[in-house]
Formats: structure tokens, sequence, C-alpha cells
């Protein structure tokens, strides 16, 4: 029997779920683990980088796969096209990268960053290599198969990290574990989708495809260098050790957040693109999708902040400690992001692209007034900074999907703030209740986790029943 849209999407979202947080859980994990070997100053050297490979990442993407996954009837010329283009973009960059590394170890005042950004800039040519197979994948809404793919590349690679942070290899454990784990993903890749690319490249194939993907590309590495840029201005103005301590509370922070709308956007895009057409329809299924995140998001970003405290100093010990108000502040931020981020999914489902490309030269022009604004204030300040910043691109985002659709800003905030008030009761609990323990961290983590399910669940049993729906229908779907 063929699947309903609504069957398809919750068996997408199940599966999709599977795949993101087996390789998210598993990365948290080794992570963990990773920072009880290393230092705050070796993750401040491998994020000094971040801005200059996630950029190099955009050009090769450049919107490509995107593009891919709206046109409908993709043919071997467009993927083999798309394949040739990522790889030659990559080879050209990592080139370009192999001899800037000096210019960039010499911005930064640590000479390491030479042979760490060429080794580290590898994963870009083997990124590239696995693109296209990637995107099959999403097309079919196969998120089964990518979850085999990640959830092995990142065990094997995260073990192998492990042994060298634990063998005195500081920052080049990092670096091992990431190349290692763009390796494994590229060779399993190939592995599971069996596509070989043919020799053809078509203009008329390129053409078509870059005149929906360039203005992503350009939105997108605005958005890129906006979210690096902090990293590069805290490297330059303060210590390695700071950046450390940022990176990692930002790590944390992103997890729930990230994590969760992108499950839900991988998935409805390719979808929905199917009744791009409807606007009734789609603002109906948009607003169903904004208030399930907004109840399975924030109650993970506001108690976390809660228990922020004794969740880093368990996991990470004391010299971390610093790196609390950070984490405490930045899950404000990245609790905001999943609206942002369904708001510019639906403009990809209508194919507007220009007017992502629209919203995001206006919001960072926004956006770098507030960051240098915040610069004197020090790291917190910067920090703070970033949720003004949330909270503004919330109200722009949602300019355009009153035009397209009439899903407006009070329309979203009559759906979230429900969620957003259940959330802070509970994380205000939760945080009283941990403040009142005098015992060891550990103790008071397991308190304050246990108590904010138990809290949570209750209130969504007696306010969110159809919400709470949503389990049930996804374990039935996935057991058919």
């Amino acid at each position: 029997m063929k699947e309903s849209l609504g069957q398809q999407t919750i068996r997408g979202v199940g599966w999709s779920a599977i795949e993101r947080l087996s390789y998210q859980g598993i990365t948290f994990l080794i992570q963990i683990v990773l920072a009880r070997h290393l230092t705050p100053d070796d993750y401040g050297v491998v994020a000094m980088l971040a801005i200059f490979l996630q950029i190099a990442q955009v050009f090769i993407d450049s919107g490509f796969a995107n593009a891919l996954i709206k046109k409908q009837d993709c043919t071997d010329a467009d993927y083999s096209t798309v394949f040739y283009y990522n790889l030659g973009i990559a080879l050209l960059l990592y080139l370009i990268l192999f001899l800037a590394s000096p210019a960039i170890a010499l911005f930064y005042k640590t000479p390491l960053l030479v042979p760490v950004l060429r080794v580290l800039a590898l994963t870009l040519i083997f990124n590239a290599l696995s693109i296209v197979q990637q995107t099959r994948l999403v097309k079919q809404v196969d998120f089964k198969s990518q979850s085999v793919v990640t959830f092995t590349s990142a065990v094997v690679s995260g073990a192998v990290g492990i042994y060298f942070a634990c063998r005195g290899l500081g920052a080049w454990a990092l670096v091992i574990q990431q190349l290692l784990n763009s390796i494994l993903r590229t060779v399993i890749y190939w592995a599971v989708v069996r596509w070989m690319p043919r020799l053809i490249f078509s203009m008329e194939s390129f053409r078509f495809l870059f005149g929906f993907g360039s203005k992503l590309l350009v939105s997108t590495l605005i958005d890129v260098i906006y979210k690096n840029l902090y990293k590069l201005v805290i490297g330059k103005r303060f210590m390695e050790r700071d950046l450390g301590f940022y990176t990692k509370a930002e790590e944390f922070a992103i997890f729930p957040s990230t994590n969760a709308a992108n499950i839900i956007s991988r998935v409805c895009f390719p979808i929905l693109s199917r009744i791009q057409d409807d606007d009734a329809r789609l603002s109906r299924v948009y607003r169903s999708l904004i208030r399930y995140s907004s109840w399975g998001i924030f109650p993970m970003m506001i108690g976390l902040l809660a228990v922020s405290e004794p969740f880093i100093i368990t996991f990470l010990k004391e010299p971390w400690a610093p790196a609390v108000p950070i984490l405490r502040i930045l899950c404000l931020d990245w609790m905001l992001d999943f609206i942002c981020v369904l708001n510019l999914n639906l403009l990809f489902v209508k194919g507007r692209t220009d007017l992502v490309l629209n919203l995001q030269i206006v919001k960072k022009i926004i956006a770098l007034s507030i960051l240098f604004m915040s610069v004197p204030f020090g790291l917190v300040g910067m920090c703070w900074g970033r949720v003004i910043y949330s909270v503004i691109s919330v109200c722009i985002n949602t300019y355009y999907t009153k035009r397209l659709i009439g899903l407006g800003l009070f329309s979203q905030l009559g759906d979230i703030i429900p969620f957003m008030l259940a959330s802070a009761v509970m994380g205000v609990l939760v945080y009283v209740i941990i403040s009142q323990i005098d015992c060891s961290q550990v103790v008071r983590l397991t308190v304050g986790i246990l108590t904010g399910v138990f809290a949570y669940t209750l209130i969504s049993f007696l306010f969110f029943k159809s919400e709470m729906k949503i389990l049930k229908d996804i374990r039935r779907i996935g057991n058919e």
C-alpha cells in the first residue's frame, strides 16, 4: 500500500531522528571523553580554522544539493555534473588553503596552524566525493541508510581520536578524528548508494541547478561567515583558552536545537516540495511543525540552561567551569534558531532563494553591528549580543512567510508561547531544586534531569495531549 504524505513524513522524521541522534549522540559522548583528555587550548587551535573550512565547504556544495532535492526529475547528467563540480572546487580550495596556511598562522600568531590546516583541509576533498551520494538518499527519504553511514564512521573515528588523545597528541587527536570520519563516511556512502558518476558534464544542467543554488550559496555563505566570525574575533582578541571555552559551550548549546530542527527540515523539504503550490495546506503543515518543534526543543534548551553547572563539571571537570555562564547564555540564543530554520525552509520549498538572500543580507548587517558593539563588553557581552540578534532574526524571518502563505509573527508566537512558558516553569523548578542540594555534581545533575523530565511530562499530559500523540504515531509507523 502506498504511504500517505503524513505517513512518509512520520517515517522520515523517525529515521531522520535515529540518523541524527545516533550520530550526534555518539559524537557527544566522544567529545566528552576527548575533552577530559584535552585542554581548552587544544580545542582553540582547531576552532581557529573553522571559518576557513566551513566557508570552503559552502563553495564546494554551492547550493547544488538542495537544487537536486527540489528538482523532481533528476537525470544522471544532473548528478554527474554536480559531482565533478564539487570535486573540482574542493581540489582548488584545498590548494588555496594549503598555500594560505602560513598567512593564517601568522594572523593568529600560532605556528602550529600551518600543518594542522594542511591536514584538516583534506576533509574538504573527501566530503566533496560523497555529496551526491548523500543527496540521493535524502531525495529517497532514506535516512535509515544514512544512519548506518554516520553512526559507523562516528564510532570508529571517535575511538581512534580518543586513543590518540590518551597518547598525548593534543590538538592532533581532533584533527585525526575529523579526517578519519570524513574518509569513512565517503567510503561507506559509496558502498551503500552504489552510484557511479558518468563521464558527463552538462552545461545545461549546471545552469539550471546553479540558477536555484547560486542565491542559496550566497545566503549560506553570509550565514556561515557570521556564525564563525565570533570564533575569529575571540581567537584574535582573546586567548586560545577563551576560544576553547566558547567552542565547547556552543557545541553543547547547538546539540538539542540544531539536531531537532535538522531532523524535521531534512525530511520536510523533499516531501513538502510536492505540495509547494497548495498554500493553505503548507500553512497548516508548517504550523504543526512549529508546535511539535517547540514542544520538544524548548524544554531541552531551558533544561540544559538550568543544569549547566553540574553538567559541565560532571562531564568535563573543574578546568572547564568558566564555560558554564557562556553555555547558559548560548542556550537562550540557540533556543530560537529552529524557528528561523523552519521559516527559511518554507522559502526553499517555495523556490524563493532570492528572498532567502535578501533576508540574510538585511539580518547580517544588523548582526555585524551587534557583534562589534558587544566586543568591548567581553566574551559574555558578545554572547548576550547573539541572543539579541536571535530575537530580531525571528521577527524579520516571519515577514516573508506572512507574504507567501499568511503565516506571520503573531500566528507563530501564538503557537510557541505556551511551550515556552511551560518550559520556563520546568526550568525554574529544576534550578531551584538543584540549588538547594549540597552534594556531588553528579547527584545534582541526576536530580535536575529527573525533575525536569517528570515536570514537563506531567505538563504535557495535562495541556499538550495532541503533541504527545506524535510519539505514538512515530512508534506505530516505525513498527510497520
